[in-house]
């Protein structure tokens, strides 16, 4: 029964995030390229102020798979490179803390690129 509230609570947080970005969608002139930024800064400011941590045993995967969940790796990332390298380690920490999914990224955008078959939208 424990497992089954944890699906429960991770599916209705990730839903109520992905809620609110088809409620800015449909209500505001924001571009999804606009709203996906708007979600990573939120998981970065999130990360800074410490409360992602909480979110994160709350809800579980249901932030952490969002790209909220990238914008406090990034962050996190980036203020453990600052204690250990200084100003530099700012961009080089946050780079490798996000480093394995953004290969992922690539080389799934990669190889799905080249399975896959282009053609024009017929309007």
């Amino acid at each position: 029964m424990e497992m089954f509230l944890m699906y429960l609570k991770v599916f209705f947080i990730g839903g109520l995030v992905c809620m609110i970005g088809q409620i800015l969608i449909n209500k505001t002139k924001m571009s999804s390229a606009r709203i996906l930024v708007l979600y990573m800064l939120v998981g970065v400011v999130l990360e800074v102020t410490g409360a992602f941590e909480y979110m994160k045993e709350f809800a579980g995967s249901g932030v952490t798979i969002p790209i909220m969940g990238f914008g406090s790796n990034l962050a996190k990332g980036a203020l453990e490179g600052v204690k250990e390298q200084g100003f530099l380690g700012a961009i080089s920490g946050g780079m490798s803390a996000v480093a394995a999914g953004l290969t992922t990224a690539i080389v799934c955008g990669f190889v799905f690129g080249l399975i896959s078959k282009s053609r024009s939208k017929k309007i």
